[in-house]
């Protein structure tokens, strides 16, 4: 059951970070929002968790570590992305 919370959750922060960037085609790209979701909410959010000092628990600052992370995530692939059409 854990599994699929931080999967639902990863999909759900990187939709936001999608959102928050700028949704390409006018819709969210579900596979990258699952990727730039969790491995954003692991550098992010672990990392705002830490330095906030709350530990491992699901606190405030790493949720908002974690929104962080996936807008870095994303936005470093869709330049990754534009660099390589170019």
């Amino acid at each position: 059951m854990l599994i699929i919370g931080v999967i639902l959750f990863g999909m759900l922060v990187g939709a936001a970070a999608q959102l928050l960037l700028g949704r390409e085609n006018g819709r969210v790209d579900w596979s990258a929002a699952l990727a730039a979701g969790l491995v954003g909410s692991l550098l992010g959010g672990l990392v705002g968790s830490l330095l906030a000092g709350d530990g491992l628990q699901l606190r405030p600052s790493g949720i908002i570590g974690s929104l962080a992370g996936a807008v870095v995530v994303t936005a470093g692939w869709r330049w990754w992305k534009a660099r390589r059409a170019a």
